[in-house]
């Protein structure tokens, strides 16, 4: 399949019946992070214009950046009938109603929601990058992504999700038991 390319002029919001697959990462390492997760995740599914498909497991992981608690992970499978833009905005929206206040690059977050990937679109804007420009070096987003979609193909790379899982170091990404 040959990736496509938004043109800037096209509005953000989807009037047509279409609908995408798209993939984004959760994490979170303030106050309690299972929850925060779980109901971020019921919120998604609650959203007009999102179905939620699959979730992965939940995954603790070292944190990037300065010192700050582990972080637990995890990705999604989303249908949106919305555009790139649209989707971002969601999730900007649905991170700041679980207090998610930008202070620190790379600091502790309460939620943190990103966009890996839509269809095999690759777009690069000044607010957002399809695929997302570090998903192939985290295994923090690989090693839960590969659980849920292994045979999705990074339009970039043009390699599968779990070809690309070798690629990175894994050894501080765990998985966790989810408390019921």
């Amino acid at each position: 399949m040959i990736p496509i390319e938004i043109e800037k002029r096209l509005p953000i919001a989807d009037v047509s019946n279409k609908s995408a697959r798209s993939a984004i990462a959760l994490g979170s390492n303030m106050g309690d992070p299972q929850v925060i997760l779980a109901a971020a995740l019921e919120t998604l599914a609650q959203t007009p214009g999102i179905i939620l498909e699959g979730k992965s497991s939940l995954y603790q992981t070292k944190a990037i950046g300065p010192p700050q608690p582990d972080y637990l992970n995890g990705c999604a499978i989303l249908r949106v009938a919305m555009l790139p833009q649209a989707l971002l905005a969601t999730l900007l929206t649905i991170e700041n109603k679980f207090g998610r206040v930008r202070q620190e690059h790379w600091g502790p977050r309460t939620l943190d929601l990103d966009l890996l990937l839509y269809d095999d679109l690759i777009l690069n804007e000044p607010n957002l990058q399809i695929p997302h420009p570090r998903m192939h070096k985290r295994a923090f987003v690989l090693v839960p992504l590969a659980e849920i979609a292994p045979t999705w193909i990074e339009p970039v790379s043009e390699q599968t999700i779990q070809n690309m899982l070798p690629e990175v170091d894994c050894s501080d990404v765990h998985l966790v038991k989810v408390n019921n």
